[in-house]
């Protein structure tokens, strides 16, 4: 499995990519809009953990993104924030799976990716 790991935060996008590694899951991070265009541009990823709220660029944009290029991975949103906490990123994502708090322990996101990324 190939998960992407789009998250504004260097220290915790490492944190969250080493407990994918440990479930043999090869996980590639991006830190920008930019960063993850192109590394779905150049590879092919089962799932997206994609920030809600990116420091540089659009998480929509991303998402859009991989609609388009990958229309068959999943993407689990985080976020710290309740914006969207309706649950209506669903509504606006079709390839949203999942909508869960930055703060989860990073071996329940691990569990979750792994779950959505062998569907």
């Amino acid at each position: 499995m190939k998960v992407l790991i789009v998250e504004s935060n260097f220290d915790l996008c490492q944190i969250w990519r080493r407990h994918l590694t440990r479930l043999d899951i090869t996980a590639r991070c991006a830190h920008t809009q930019a960063e993850a265009v192109a590394a779905i541009r150049d590879g092919a990823f089962d799932a997206i953990v994609l920030d809600l709220v990116l420091t540089d660029g659009s998480a929509f944009a991303v998402a859009d993104y991989a609609s388009y290029r990958l229309p068959e991975a999943r993407v689990i949103f985080v976020t710290n924030t309740t914006f969207f906490s309706d649950g209506s990123i669903f509504n606006h994502m079709p390839n949203a799976c999942a909508f869960i708090e930055s703060q989860t322990p990073p071996e329940d996101l691990a569990a979750i990716v792994e779950h959505y990324a062998a569907t």
